[in-house]
This record gives structure tokens, sequence and C-alpha cells, in this order.
């Protein structure tokens, strides 16, 4: 059951964090800044208005992985705003757009790294044409032949080096000569001719140089200039406050958009990275809620007649999943990938936070829209900043998740071993499906992720999240089949022969393994018990709810300070240890202490099922006895716990 409150959890970077990311961060926070879009001027146009300075927001901060505040709820979309959500996505899939996940490379982690030589003309300089076309010729020849295709231009193209936007006198920005000399059309024919699809970049909201008084016209609306499509108190919306908040209820503000989506397409762009954009992007509140934006441009975009793939970033609110899923083909969850330091990335900085993350977002993948966890820079060894063991972890979390695989490596550069990763078809393949995978033993350093595939086989990954070698093990009654299985290591291309019940591996710290197992003697035999169930104890205002996609359509729910659900006469033929599947419902992180006939408690994490009518599941092994036994799930801190739907118990130990 929801907590009676309604805030939306808040995540704070700790100090120290804080602290260390300003320390390596600040000769770049000096100098980046928010591009909003550029190119050659076509025809229609007339020539570029003055260059105007850009604000100069620092990097990104990198939010803390941690348990949601006490009571706090992420809510539900409406029955009907999930159908319209699921009705865009699939009308986009059919053609062809965002149908399976995409693959590339985007140019920002070379842009927002201090590795030695990558940005000599201060911070983000390294954007140019000199140096995006041998990506271009990179990606063609090494990575097209594996499915990469897409080439995605950040934030800076319309930027001089010290961050000074160029705009044509619509407001709309154009290439800083500086860095495109040819323009941006001559970019995309470029990369169009490699064979490849052409990415480029805006913010959300009318930049503020764009503006000039209020007097710029708008390109094809001759009644309307810039002072027609903001608000009169010049209130500031995105990421960074560097543009003014557009008001969708004058008819002009429509215009500026088309005239924008106008200009990209008919330079040949297929795909836009939409940043900045709110409810997220560590912003809230109706100056941030960007939900009339990102309308107007899925319009605006199909007004064009050119198919294009439009993304929004960063860190985007989930209780808005439905809006972004309706009005787009792909959302970040979360912050970026990069560290802003001296490498691309490292794995404390914001790779790791992903495994916390993404649950949550799982059920809203799916053709026409997918979860995007940002940049994938596991090519270039040293300058990536993780270890070859966290490299291969990385882009298997990136797969199982059915999330965009692009590039944030110098393609030039890749090493044998990053080649291998990058080129790998089979873990591609996974990836390509389309089907995510969730954690069935998230608690602790020790992680089982996993999924059934279309052809009945199934995806399952095991990662040590810890600083230390463990053993970490899936049991195939997670997956509800049991028995013998053929198991096949996807990283290394083997057959590693039929496994009885579950296979175990030790990995080294932040290690993984990827295997593809095929059952032999089909499902596991289980015996259920509904947590609604009459024969139930509950204690201290825990109470049945209704749910509707749960078994039985109810659940048990309002676990909170010491809310309790016992389950009782939970019976097992014999003594021993059980892989007992908790089923339940939870938006956000949450805990609950899990006990057999009152022994050997164990607190787990419960990571976000996706909805509070989504059901997950998420296994324990507990010591059970011959005969009946009571299984308790209790709330035990000031956290809410999650609703529980039932337990399924094996009839075989393991």
């Amino acid at each position: 059951m929801k907590s009676p409150l309604r805030a939306t959890a808040q995540r704070v970077e700790p100090p120290a964090r804080r602290q260390s990311r300003v320390r390596t961060g600040v000769a770049l926070a000096a100098t980046l800044a928010v591009a909003l879009g550029a190119g050659a001027i076509p025809a229609q146009a007339a020539a570029p208005g003055p260059k105007t300075q850009t604000a100069v927001p620092g990097p990104k901060p990198s939010p803390a992985p941690g348990s949601a505040t006490p009571g706090a709820t992420t809510k539900d979309p409406s029955a009907a705003d999930r159908a319209a959500a699921q009705k865009a996505a699939a009308a986009a899939a059919a053609q062809g757009i965002a149908d399976r996940p995409y693959m590339g490379w985007s140019s920002w982690s070379l842009q927002a790294s201090n590795y030695p030589g990558l940005n000599p003309n201060g911070g983000a300089s390294w954007l140019n044409e000199a140096n995006l076309l041998p990506q271009v010729d990179a990606l063609a020849t090494r990575l097209k032949p594996y499915g990469y295709e897409y080439v995605n231009i950040d934030a800076g193209w319309s930027n001089t080096y010290n961050w000074t936007s160029n705009f044509d006198q619509y407001g709309r920005e154009i290439a800083a000569p500086e860095r495109f000399p040819h323009g941006m059309q001559y970019v995309a024919d470029y990369i169009h001719a490699k064979g490849l699809k052409a990415g480029i970049y805006l913010a959300v909201g009318l930049a503020k140089p764009a503006y000039n008084n209020g007097t710029t016209p708008i390109w094809n609306a001759p009644a309307c200039t810039t002072a027609d499509i903001v608000y009169p108190d010049l209130r500031t919306t995105n990421g960074w406050d560097s543009s003014y908040k557009i008001d969708f209820s004058k008819p002009c503000a429509q215009k500026y958009i088309d005239s924008q989506a106008q200009l990209i397409a008919d330079w040949g762009y297929d795909f836009l990275k939409f940043d900045g954009v709110g409810p997220g992007s560590f912003r809230g509140g109706d100056n941030y809620n960007n939900v009339a934006d990102v309308a107007a441009w899925q319009a605006a975009i199909a007004k064009t007649g050119r198919p294009m793939e439009f993304l929004l970033s960063w860190s985007l609110d989930r209780n808005y999943a439905a809006d972004w899923k309706r009005y787009s083909n792909g959302w970040r969850i979360d912050t970026d990938v990069e560290c802003y330091c001296d490498t691309l990335v490292t794995w404390n900085n914001s790779v790791k936070i992903r495994w916390d993350d993404v649950p949550g977002w799982t059920p809203w993948a799916g053709p026409g829209g997918w979860n995007n966890l940002d940049s994938l820079n596991v090519g270039n060894g040293e300058m990536d900043g993780i270890t070859e063991d966290e490299r291969q972890s990385y882009m298997t979390l990136w797969a199982i998740s059915a999330a965009p695989l692009y590039a944030g490596d110098d393609l030039t550069k890749l090493d044998a071993y990053g080649l291998s990763l990058l080129t790998n078809r089979e873990v591609i393949a996974v990836d390509q499906q389309g089907i995510p995978a969730r954690p069935v033993t998230p608690t602790g350093s020790a992680q089982v992720w996993g999924m059934k595939n279309g052809d009945g086989t199934y995806t399952i990954a095991l990662f040590n999240m810890g600083s230390f070698p463990a053993q970490v093990s899936a049991n195939w009654s997670s997956f509800g089949f049991g028995g013998k299985a053929t198991v096949r290591d996807l990283w290394q291309h083997k057959e590693l022969g039929v496994y009885d019940g579950s296979i175990a591996a030790t990995l080294p710290s932040h290690g993984s393994r990827l295997f593809k197992v095929t059952p032999k003697d089909g499902a596991v035999k289980m015996t259920s018990y509904e947590a609604e169930a009459s024969t139930n104890s509950l204690a201290r205002g825990a109470s049945v709810a209704g749910c509707a996609n749960c078994s039985g359509a109810a659940k048990v729910g309002s676990l909170y300070n010491g809310g309790a659900l016992r389950i009782n006469g939970v019976t097992v033929p014999k003594t021993g240890t059980y892989q007992v599947n908790i089923r339940y419902t939870t938006n956000d992180p949450r805990s609950a202490t899990v006990s057999a006939n009152g022994q050997n408690a164990v607190t787990l994490a419960f990571p976000p099922s996706g909805g509070w009518d989504i059901p997950a599941t998420l296994t324990v092994a507990l010591q059970l006895h011959a005969g009946a036994n009571t299984i308790e799930i209790d709330s035990t801190t000031p956290v809410y716990s999650p609703d529980v739907d039932k337990i399924e118990v094996p009839l075989t130990v393991r």
C-alpha cells in the first residue's frame, strides 16, 4: 500500500563526494556550457545574428545511492496515461523509430574529461569537425558491422571555444565556424555517406541570448517574435537556468519549436538529444516542468516528415514516466556517467549507481522507448579509468537492461579488450532483443539479475559489487524453472555443460559473468502462499489492499514502523535451506526484515518493482523445517517496507 506521504524521494550528494568532484572538475567547470543546437544556415534563413555568450554551468552533480526518504512515495500514473504512453510507443516502433535500443557513439565523454590532450582549448573543446570525422570513420569501419550506427553530436557544436553561441536571425543556433567550418548539414551528409545516422543536441527552453530583448522574429511566423513565446517575467528553466521558459499557451510558442525542428530536419539529422529536461535534471517545481516542451517537440518533429529518434536527458523524474514514454523515445534515468576528472569515468562516481536505479524504470522499457543509462566507456583502457572487470560489468548491465549501447570512447584508440567487449555479438543480441532484466537477489554485494528470453531460454547475470572476491550463486527457482539446464558463457563463447538447480562463480571485485541458460526439466514445483490469505497474521497497521496485477488481485501493505505480515502454514517436505521468492510491489527503494519461525532474521533491500500494481520477485534463502513453518516480513525501520503480493516456496531444498 502506498505511503500517505506523496513527496518524491530526494537524493543528497555526500559532502565529501561533492568536495572531491569540485576539486577534480574545477577546471572544466570554468568553461562548460549549455549548447542549444547549431548548423549551416538553410537557404531560407538570413545571415546569422551577433554572437552572444551562453551561460556557463559546472559539471552535472552525481547523486548518491540510498534509500528513499522515510515515507516518500513515487506515484503511479493513471491507467489512461499508461495506456496513452504504450499506444504512442507502439506507434513509433511500428514506424521503425526506437523499435530496438539504438547503438552508436556520443561525443560528450571525450568533451567532459580532463584526460591529457583531449581538451587543449579549454573545457569541452574537443568537439570540432577535425576531431569528429575520424570518429565517424572509425565507427563505420570498426563498429558498424556489429550494429552501431548513430553518431551523436553533443553540447558545444554551436559555441566558440570560449562558449559564445551563434544564432541565425530567427533565434536558432547555428554552427560555430571555428568548430564546424562547413556547417552541420555537411557533417550530417558525411555521416550518411558512411551508412550511419546523425544525431544532434539541444537544451530545453529559449536560450537567453536568443531572446534579444524580445525582438527576434520567429521563422515562418510573420507576426511572432521571441517576446510572444515566453512568460513576461522571463522565468528560467532547464537544469542550468540558462533558458527562458516557453509559455505554450501562446500560439507563437509552437511556431518557434516547429522552426527549430525544421532546421535540423533540413540538415538531415536522425536523432535529437534534448537536455536539461525537468521534472528531473535535479530540478522540480512549475518552472522546471518541461512536459509541454517535450510534447511540443514531438509534434514539431512529426510535422517535418523526417523520422527522428528523440531522447530526453537527464535524471528524469520517474513520477512522469508515462509522459516521457508518450512524447519521446528514450529517457536518461540517471546523472552523467562521466566523472569530470582525469579519466572518462570512475566506478564509484556514477557507474555503479545504475545497479540501484534501473530496476524502478524497468517496466517502462520496450519498443518505441528505452531506459537510457548514458555512454558506454569500456573501450579505451587507461583513459576509461576503470579495471577490465569493471568494464565487463559495465557493459553487462547495459546489455541486460536493454539500454542503448553508445560508446563514449575515442574509437580511433580502442584497445583489444575494449574492442572485444563492444563487438561481442552474443552480448549485443541480449541487448537488442529488448527484454530488460531485473535483479532477483539485489541485497549486498552478491547480485543476480536475469530475464526470460523470447525463445524460452534465460539470460542470467552474476555481479560482485563488493571490494573483495566473492561467490555469487543463481538458483533456477528464482526464475521459475528447476532441475537441470545447459549453460553457455556469453562473454567467453563457451558451452559450460549441464547444471542442476543453480550455478555459482567466485568473482573478483566488481566482476561479472553472463550466461544463457536453457532449461531441460521445465518449471520448478512451487507452493504459493497469498499475502492476503485469511489464515495469515497482520500486525501494527498492516492491511489488505487491492492490486490489479497481483495474484488474487490483492496484496498486504502499510508495512511501516513495526507493521508486519506473518504467513502461516508454510509446509515443506524436509528440513533444509529453501530459496523463497517474495513477490512484492513498490515504486521506491524499500527494506524489510524477513525471518522463518522467528529465527535468523535478515534485512533485505527491495529495489523498486516499477509500480504499486507491478509485482517483482526477490529471492531469499530461508532455513525451514519439515512440516509447517511461519515466514514473517516485518518493517523494523522508519522507511516503509514494500507491499507483499505472495511468497513462493519450492518443494525441493537447495
